[in-house]
């Protein structure tokens, strides 16, 4: 469905939340009970795997029917739960030797849930970062101390902090969607005031996102994720370790190859973007950035379409002469810049770093090890990658002619 640029544009049509943005609201903690098989070997799936008993509990599982989930919140949390089980089962024996095969009382679910949900077959963004996560306190501030996860991999505290961090920075995007909101719709009206207050709600949303990004550094160490996590995120799209992808039984159209977890996979980045203009100058990062959003919800998806489609930004900022605006927009840009920025030293930092160290001390896995360094789970070739949205985003702001 067409956007109509004459329409204004309504968040909640598009499932985001003025309170929690792209997150989920109020994830559920439970299924009923014919699914508790599902939720017990999803919240033990670390012990699972350390011990290397997923895959024999999951050839225990037997094959239940999709059809006793009822409304949105459950198919979610299914999926989630199934996801990452899925993960678990493919790694459990670390990246060198993969499970080529999904059995076909995990394969069948799993394909029937997300099909109904209109995602991929695979652990996503909208799976581990926006819908597992709940309140310990409702009645308490969404703080990392006041949230917890569903579900985790390896990697332990580590594991958790990456999820809860993410979370954070997600919820820290959702007054910067209202701003996005404002700007679009005052747009049509040629309101240079809102459109310049909505840009202000924009910029400081986007810098308070790397503010709470910073938490990472607390929450996360760094070889912890690369050794004990990241294997976990893979795909098998273009994985050497999987060849010929990963075979899911029992299902009469088997899915593409499909990537790992990606950043790439948060609308709310690319939302701003869209928003501002910004130009991806490398086509495989053009089309890279596109195709992950087949890993987001529909609903999500529609509004990067809505906001692709909209009379653009800053040609309205050219237009109007107003130098407050434009000072406005620019604010926007460079604080977007400054947080891919961060986002690339921090990638340095726990991927780059860690394959340096595991070079050094003669890792037997080299060969897999040396397309982690280089490349992120969701299948990009990560520094050149960043580096180059970073400097497009750059590339966005309006100088004096």
């Amino acid at each position: 469905m067409e956007a109509d640029p004459s329409a204004p544009v309504d968040l909640s049509s598009f499932c985001v939340s003025e309170k929690y943005g792209f997150l989920l609201t109020d994830p559920l903690t439970d299924l009923p009970e014919y699914y508790w098989i599902w939720m017990d070997l999803a919240r033990n799936v670390p012990h699972l795997v350390q011990t290397h008993q997923l895959q024999a509990r999951v050839a225990e599982m037997p094959l239940l029917s999709s059809s006793y989930l009822k409304g949105h919140r459950e198919l979610r949390l299914a999926r989630t739960a199934l996801g990452f089980i899925t993960m678990g089962y493919v790694w459990q024996d670390g990246a060198h030797q993969p499970a080529k095969v999904l059995p076909k009382v995990l394969a069948v679910p799993y394909c029937t849930v997300s099909k109904m949900l209109g995602l991929p077959p695979i652990l996503v963004y909208a799976d581990c970062v926006l819908a597992n996560w709940w309140l310990r306190d409702p009645g308490r501030p969404m703080e990392i101390e006041n949230i917890d996860t569903l579900f985790m991999i390896q990697g332990g505290d580590s594991c958790k902090g990456f999820f809860l961090v993410s979370v954070l920075v997600e919820q820290s995007a959702c007054t910067g969607l209202q701003g996005l909101a404002t700007v679009m719709n005052s747009m049509l009206t040629r309101d240079i005031t809102a459109v310049q207050e909505g840009l202000t709600v924009v910029s400081d949303s986007i810098r308070r996102m790397a503010e709470v990004f910073k938490l990472i550094h607390k929450h996360v160490e760094p070889t912890m994720f690369y050794n004990s996590m990241r294997t976990f995120f893979m795909g098998w799209k273009d994985n050497p370790a999987l060849p010929n992808s990963l075979w899911y039984e029992g299902v009469p159209e088997q899915p593409p190859g499909l990537n790992g977890l990606s950043a790439g996979q948060s609308s709310a980045l690319q939302c701003f973007d869209l928003l501002l203009g910004v130009q991806y100058s490398d086509e495989t990062g053009r089309s890279f950035q596109e195709s992950m959003r087949a890993y987001m919800p529909p609903p999500h998806r529609q509004l990067l379409e809505t906001v692709s489609s909209w009379p653009p930004l800053r040609h309205f900022v050219l237009w109007s002469s107003s130098q407050e605006l434009r000072h406005s927009y620019n604010s926007c840009v460079l604080a977007l810049a400054d947080l891919r920025t961060y986002h690339l030293n921090v990638t340095a930092r726990y991927i780059t770093i860690p394959a340096g160290q595991a070079k050094l001390i003669h890792c037997p896995f080299g060969n897999s090890h040396a397309r982690q360094e280089t490349h992120g789970s969701g299948g990009s070739n990560f520094l050149p990658f960043l580096k180059g949205i970073r400097d497009d985003t750059k590339r966005a702001l309006i100088t004096d002619q």
